[in-house]
């Protein structure tokens, strides 16, 4: 049946994706998930929007609908990573990086190192990709978790770059949305990097653990 970008949203958005339908029942919890993590951020960037003048613009509107809209795409490339703690997909993929990898110490790696423990690194890979969705959608350690997704991102890149059915330039271009995103913390523009500097006096001034690690992550 043919598709088209507003029946794929649909499905996207009510766990029918073959990716969401792979996962039987648990589809429902999954999509649950999404829809917590995007009203969440929705409400955040509505409150900053409220409560400061210095959000309202048409530029901090872009760059929020940006972020979210990159969210998505991580919540939806994640849902390929399940079932846990190796999918079908994500073996797939690594054996072709072990193969198309621009330089051998990677390829090596991949090969005597990441295939052999693939029930390891498959839920890292996982909760990486679950973090960047979560991140993004919510404006939450923008900075912190956009440097993460730049060298993920880059590891990708290298990775597949000799797979003749992978555009190279598809994760540069991603590598460097991320890095415009941590760049411009992109989270303090109507995201929760905003809200916590604005309502916690510790994430402000840096103060304390948590109030550092927010400060510089955000």
């Amino acid at each position: 049946m043919p598709t088209n970008p507003f029946t794929d949203v649909w499905h996207f958005l009510t766990a029918n994706t073959n990716d969401y339908l792979h996962q039987g029942g648990w589809r429902y919890l999954i999509l649950a998930l999404f829809w917590v993590l995007l009203l969440a951020g929705v409400g955040v960037a509505a409150r900053n929007w409220q409560e400061d003048p210095t959000q309202r613009s048409v530029r901090n509107l872009g760059i929020w609908l940006v972020r979210v809209l990159i969210g998505c795409m991580w919540f939806q490339g994640m849902l390929w990573k399940l079932p846990l703690p190796v999918s079908d997909g994500l073996q797939y993929w690594t054996e072709q990086e072990s193969t198309s990898a621009a330089f051998e110490f990677h390829r090596t790696f991949l090969k005597d190192v990441v295939l052999p423990h693939m029930t390891v690194f498959g839920p890292i890979v996982f909760l990486a990709e679950l973090v960047f969705a979560g991140s993004m959608l919510l404006g939450l350690a923008v900075r912190f978790v956009g440097v993460l997704a730049v060298a993920y991102t880059l590891q990708l890149w290298l990775g597949l770059y000799g797979n003749s059915s992978e555009w190279p330039w598809t994760y540069m271009f991603l590598a460097l949305l991320m890095f415009l995103f941590a760049l411009e913390g992109a989270g303090r523009i109507l995201g929760f990097d905003a809200w916590l500097r604005r309502h916690v006096p510790a994430v402000r001034d840096g103060k304390g653990l948590i109030g550092w690690f927010f400060n510089i992550a955000g």
